[in-house]
């Protein structure tokens, strides 16, 4: 199982909200920060959590993929960000 997905599994995060915030992820990134504050996982994890998407970012791409999701939407968006 990708390490975000358990990270949020340990938090008793059910698999509709992962995939209604990884479908987020895709979509609109400000709206999956939003959901993330929702989930109730303690700041501490939280800060966890961030850390490794941010020191491993493909894990995300890894999610996507596990989840059945357009990962191509994300890229778009990055590069949006990146112009």
């Amino acid at each position: 199982m990708n390490p975000i997905i358990a990270i949020l599994k340990e938090h008793n995060v059910s698999d509709e909200k992962v995939h209604e915030l990884f479908q987020a992820l895709t979509e609109n990134p400000m709206m999956a920060m939003a959901l993330v504050q929702q989930l109730g996982i303690p700041p501490e994890k939280l800060q966890q959590l961030m850390a490794t998407v941010m020191t491993q970012p493909q894990l995300i791409k890894e999610a996507t993929d596990e989840l059945g999701l357009d990962f191509t939407k994300v890229q778009q968006v990055k590069d949006k960000f990146n112009q």
